[in-house]
């Protein structure tokens, strides 16, 4: 069976002539285009490219292939486009990680009235792991979620990447401080984001040095989180895309982890990275334009 993503991959080389050109054009890395490229090959049994130091090449199976792939690329296309043209009107339905703030998607959203007043969305909130099911099972058309992870199952389009740091209240002796080490908060309380996919790696930071802190809260709202950090019940890390008037945001000494936003298309729903109907391009301005 041939998955659409294969044939992505496989035509993207062709226009490129080399790998690493084929991977940016998709979004994604080289070893998971190569990954991809390797099962399409198992699946059709036979080697599709001559790979050299100079330029990738067409082996005799893969010029045969190329004239499918195209008709079927371009077929599914043109599917596409007839049904988007069929109901103008139709609600686009965009999943969205938990984890990403409030203040992010109310500017999305300001963007998109401002745009297109009429515009008709559904916005479906999820972790990770649920919005990737909610698009396999076509419950969202694409999800803004984290993107660069090794999946290839879908299409995805990065949008902007950022570390995490403290949250503290501007009343914590440390707040005026650039840079926190983990040693520093052994006597501190903490409060904890169930949600957070950097929750395991935050652990191990402050468990690797020997800092085991008293836990005073755990919640998956982040708003709510940060009323408590600012009221001082505790301190946290966050993605640094996280502020409010009364919270501080030193960086963690050595926490390097970081997170790539962007999003996330269904396969039924390709056609909307390059047809851009307004939520598309509201999210892709309210995501890349400076804070």
């Amino acid at each position: 069976m041939l998955d659409r993503y294969q044939l992505r991959y496989f035509l993207a080389i062709v226009d490129n002539g080399n790998f690493s050109r084929a991977a940016a054009q998709c979004n994604v890395s080289q070893p998971t285009l190569s990954v991809g490229i390797a099962k399409l090959e198992r699946a059709i049994g036979a080697k599709l490219f001559l790979r050299s130091s100079q330029r990738v090449q067409l082996t005799p199976a893969g010029t045969k292939f190329l004239v499918h792939a195209r008709k079927i690329e371009n077929e599914f296309n043109l599917v596409l486009r007839q049904v988007a043209d069929a109901d103008d009107s139709a609600v686009i339905r965009i999943g969205v990680l938990r984890s990403i703030p409030g203040t992010t998607m109310a500017r999305v959203i300001h963007e998109l009235h401002r745009e297109d007043p009429a515009a008709r969305i559904e916005l479906v909130e999820g972790s990770e792991r649920e919005l990737a099911g909610h698009i396999a099972r076509g419950r969202v058309d694409c999800a803004l979620s984290l993107v660069g992870r090794g999946g290839e199952r879908f299409l995805e389009e990065g949008l902007f990447s950022e570390g995490y740091s403290l949250a503290m209240a501007l009343t914590h002796p440390l707040a005026c401080q650039p840079v926190v080490r983990a040693e520093a908060l052994s006597k501190d309380i903490m409060i904890v984001r169930r949600h957070c996919e950097a929750l395991s790696e935050t652990s191990r930071h402050f468990t690797d040095r020997a800092v085991r802190p008293h836990f005073a809260y755990k919640s998956t709202n982040d708003e709510r989180v940060l009323q408590m950090v600012e009221a001082g019940l505790g301190i946290t890390v966050m993605p640094e895309t996280y502020h409010a008037p009364g919270v501080a945001r030193p960086r963690l000494e050595g926490f390097t982890l970081r997170r790539t936003i962007g999003l996330i298309y269904g396969p039924a729903a390709e056609a909307l990275q390059t047809s851009a109907p307004t939520i598309i391009t509201s999210i892709r301005s309210a995501l890349t334009a400076p804070d």
